[in-house]
Order: structure tokens, then sequence, then C-alpha cells
């Protein structure tokens, strides 16, 4: 039988003479392939004393990391895996800050130290950030694996130079080194290590006591010698190392080949082709062991030398894993190994909204409009809040749900979602398809970054299409380059095409839909408010110019002012 990788571990965490512990830990051993593709996680993380939320940034910044490291695939490495999570939860816990008091005096935001210990085979993965320390002491010698970020104005002041939260951006410390049987790792905040000394600590771990008991022996020890801040430990020690032959995991991508009706693939077995293009095939398919209908989405052979788009599909299987809401697709679960690069989905039986849109007869009315577009607008939420954009709104993107009388809305497809943090929020979408363009902010076709007013453009777009069966601005809007372009592109009033509508609701669009982001909304909550509501906010700003009320009584009245102002020249005229 296989050896596994196996640890101890210790913990103990006191607010000391604090009326609040700011520090979080936490430790996730799995179970089963992940252990050996993903390993062992272990954080700790220290909220700064001088703010209230810090301790919201500490169990945010470790509760994150064990939950979403495992969600990364595994054609990522240890070190881009991590990596990744912890930028993304600095982006989170950055926004954060800059929409609290935080956002003029960052003592008050959502800031933290980060450090985490990754045990995955025979190796360790460090990864750091402030002043939290992480040692290892092998056969009695220890050793400091990590640096304080810290920048010290006396022997009693010093602030950190890096921290999450801390900035739009973080540089984390990274380190391997090989295991040894024996080995033991530990983790400290500040309240602990500046009054305990390395060496009592090592003589302590020789004792044949349980790694709890000693890490709060060491923890109440510090408070003794006059510990001020919050005290927590984290000891690992390594029991046993994998066989040598259980940690060959791939480290090459394998891309499968169009498949077809029939085909038995990673376990599931293929019922149809659901859709292909040049970036993808989607496939219907069954689960063999349990009969349950699925979605599988493979790269096109086309684009599979293409490093962009393969990095794009393995951030896209991670979106999926990450979200959880009632109007977003999710993931379907893959238990075990995997050969080969794909994604699975649950399968969401109904219709797009395009294609639903197709069908009917009539123009929509808003009553038949509002519960749609409310349901996408709180799955953009959901992505939102977790910094993400999902940057494709369109009708063939959502989901309408059987049955029919219950309507249910899903957004998919995260073919184009950024994450901030982990990809520049400024990407090219010159191979994008015109059906998508179509319906994108104008801030994409200028170069501008992107934010989360472009997925509201998005929507309100989409929104003006579902009643009109029109472009707000045409199909000018994706011809621009320039912002002098923008200046020229005109925007159709509602009216041109649906005068039945309330007149207050084109106030609303115009908008939601305007060239520059700083006009749109604040919020998406805001623009659904209106939607529900065009005749009260807007019942005495919209006037329509008399030329497009009236006008026929415009021109028959600049006919008559003319007219007039003829015979006045003419009778001045003789007069002389």
């Amino acid at each position: 039988m296989n050896k596994k990788l196996k640890i101890s571990v210790g913990q103990y965490s006191s607010a000391g003479i604090k009326a609040q512990n700011q520090d979080f830990h936490g430790v996730y051993i799995p179970e089963g392939h992940a252990l050996s593709s993903k390993g062992i996680a272990c954080a700790i993380a220290d909220g700064i004393s001088s703010s209230n939320v810090s301790h919201i940034a500490a169990e945010t910044a470790v509760s994150s990391f064990l939950s979403d490291y495992y969600s990364t695939s595994e054609a990522w490495s240890t070190q881009t895996s991590a990596a990744r999570v912890i930028r993304a939860t600095n982006s989170w816990l950055y926004a954060q800050t800059q929409q609290s008091r935080g956002r003029f005096d960052k003592d008050r935001g959502y800031i933290c130290t980060f450090s985490a210990l990754i045990l995955k085979q025979n190796r360790a993965h460090i990864f750091h950030a402030g002043d939290s320390r992480i040692y290892r002491i092998q056969t009695q010698a220890i050793e400091q694996l990590t640096a304080d970020h810290r920048v010290c104005l006396s022997s009693t002041e010093h602030y950190l130079s890096r921290a999450l939260g801390a900035d739009h951006r973080i540089d984390v410390d990274y380190q391997q080194l090989e295991l040894c049987e024996d080995d033991f790792f530990i983790l400290m905040t500040d309240g602990v290590y500046e009054f305990i000394d390395m060496q009592l600590i090592s003589e302590m771990l020789q004792q044949q006591q349980h790694l709890d008991i000693i890490a709060k022996s060491i923890v109440e020890l510090a408070l003794k010698r006059g510990s001020d801040d919050n005290l927590t430990i984290q000891i690992i020690k390594v029991e046993q190392l994998p066989d040598e032959e259980s940690f060959h995991i791939k480290s090459h991508i394998l891309f499968p080949q169009q498949l077809s009706h029939g085909d038995l693939f990673e376990g599931y077995r293929i019922d149809k082709i659901l859709h292909q293009n040049h970036r993808s095939s989607l496939y219907l398919a069954h689960d063999e062991a349990t009969q349950n209908q699925l979605v599988i989405k493979t790269l096109s052979v086309d684009v599979q030398d293409d490093l962009k788009a393969v990095e794009q599909f393995q951030l896209e299987e991670w979106v999926s894993k990450r979200l959880k809401h009632e109007n977003l697709m999710q993931g379907y679960p893959h238990k075990g190994s995997k050969k080969f690069l794909f994604q699975s989905y649950e399968y969401l039986q109904g219709e797009s909204l395009s294609r639903w849109l197709h069908r009917q007869k009539t123009a929509l009315t808003l009553q038949q409009l509002l519960p749609t577009i409310e349901q996408v607008a709180k799955a953009l939420n959901a992505m939102h809040r977790l910094e993400m954009l999902h940057q494709d709104v369109r009708p063939e993107n959502v989901m309408l749900l059987e049955p029919a009388d219950a309507l249910k809305v899903k957004l998919i497809d995260y073919g184009s979602t950024a994450v901030r943090g982990l990809v520049e929020l400024n990407p090219k979408h010159a191979d994008v398809p015109l059906g998508t363009l179509a319906f994108m902010a104008p801030e994409y076709f200028i170069g501008h970054s992107p934010s989360v007013k472009s997925d509201q453009f998005s929507l309100a777009v989409m929104s003006y299409y579902l009643l009109t069966r029109q472009l707000p601005y045409g199909t000018d809007l994706a011809r621009c380059k320039t912002e002098k372009a923008l200046k020229q592109v005109r925007y159709h009033p509602l009216y041109e095409y649906r005068p039945d509508l309330p007149h207050g609701l084109d106030a609303i669009f115009k908008k939601a839909l305007s060239i520059r982001p700083e006009q749109r909304y604040e919020a998406l909550s805001a623009f659904i408010y209106d939607l529900k509501h065009p005749d009260i906010k807007f019942k005495k700003s919209v006037s329509r110019p008399m030329l497009e009320k009236h006008p026929v009584t415009f021109w028959k009245s600049c006919t008559a002012i003319l007219f007039l102002l003829l015979l006045g020249v003419v009778a001045l005229h003789f007069s002389q």
C-alpha cells in the first residue's frame, strides 16, 4: 500500500490582553486525489491593531486561501495557484478599504499580514507578506523562512511595508523547500515570537506532548512575559512522506480531441454536441456513476497552441468553482484526477433568452422584461462582490429555465470573465464575435480599463434590445477607437421605437447607457429600482423636444415665423 503524506498539527490563538482577537489561522488536510495534487495548506494572518475591521481581513485572507486554492486548475503549478488566490483576495480587501473610512486612512482599512505553508508531495511551499513568521526546525536546527516586511521608526515603533489589502497590488514572497520526516514548521504572529526565544520552542517540541498542548503553553508563556498583542501559533510536524512514485503528477497539459456521441470521456458518456465554434466545444453528457446530466466544455483544436486561450480557459474553470449563486451557472463537481483539460457544468434545462426572444411575435412589455433583468443584475452583483467582471452579458448568455410558469434565470459562460488582481482589466477583444461587441461598453474599444459599470452598460444594452430589437447606438459604437470618435455617436431615444412605453424610461436608459462610465448608475440596484418606477423619479425631468413630440406643428410654426420675418424685411425695404 502506497504511503501518503501525513502531518500532526497543534494550534492555539488568544486575544491576550486585548478585547478582540484580530488574528486568524487555519489548516486544511484534504483526502484522496487532492492530497497529492494540491497538498496540505496552512495559513495565518494578523489584522493591524489600528483598524476595527482588520479581523475581517484576517479571517477573509485565511478562509479564502484554504477554500479557493483547492478550486484552482490542476494544470496550474502550486506557486501559480496560491499566488493567484492571494492576489484575488488582496484585490477584494483593497476594494473594501476603498469603500470604507480606510480610503482616507489606511490604518483603518481591511489590512492584515499573511503567511501560508503548503506541503505537497515532498516539497514545502512558502508564501508571505507582512511580519508574521514561518520557521522550520530540522534536526534541532532553527531556520527563519520569512522576512519581516517592516519599516522601523524607533525601537518601539514600526509599520508594515507590505500587507494584504494595503494596495491594489501585492508582492508575495515565495520559496520552496524539500521536506524531511520529523520536520517542524512554526507559524506565528508577532505577539508570540517577540516574547519567546525559538531555542526554547525547539526544546519544548522535544517533549512527548500533544502539539496543541505545546502551542497553548507557548502562548501562555508569551503572555506572562508581557505580550501586549494578540497571540497565534501553529505547529506542523511532518510525520510521513509519500512514496516517490505517488507524487509523479503530470507536468504537462493533455487536450482532448473532438468528442462524438457515445464516447466515454473521464467517466462521462457523451450524448450529443451542443455547440461548437473556433474557441470551444460544448457537449451534453451523463455521469456514468450517477446518471446525472452535465455539460462538458473543451478547448477547440484551433486554439490549443494559444497560451492566452489556454490560460483563460483554466481561469474560467476556477471562476466557475468560486461562484455560488442561484442566478449563476454552477460547475459540476468532478471526482478524482483529470487526464485531460476540460470543464464540467450543471445541465440547465430551458432555452437561451435569445432563442426565446426570436419566438416572440409581439413586443415585450416592461413588466415582462423586469423579472429577467432583475435576476441577471443579481447574478452580476454576486460576481462583482468577488471582484469579477462577466464582460459578456448578452441574450445568448442568459438561460431561461423550465418550467416557464416560474421564471428562473441563470447567467452563463465565464469565458470572458476577468478577476481583478489576476489579469489586467484591459482585455483585447479584436477576436470576439460581432454579436458580443454589440453589447460591450465603449471603454473597451478605446483601451480604457473596464469596471462594474461596464457590465451595467451591457445589461442596459440587453434590456434596450429586448424592448426594441434594436441597439441604442446602432452598430457605430463598436467602430470607435478614440474618445473623439465616441463623441460623434448618437443615442437613439427609446421612444423612437417604442412610443408606447413610459416616457421616464428613456431617461433611465440614457443614464445607464452613458458613454462616460462616471455618468452611469453607481449601483445596479439603482438601475433596477428606476426601471421599476419609471414615472416617479423622472416624471418632471423628462421633457421631449417639440420637434419629436409634434413634428408637424413644429414645422408649421417655423414656416409661419419665417414668413412673418420675410414680410418684415420686405416692408422695411419699401419704406426706405
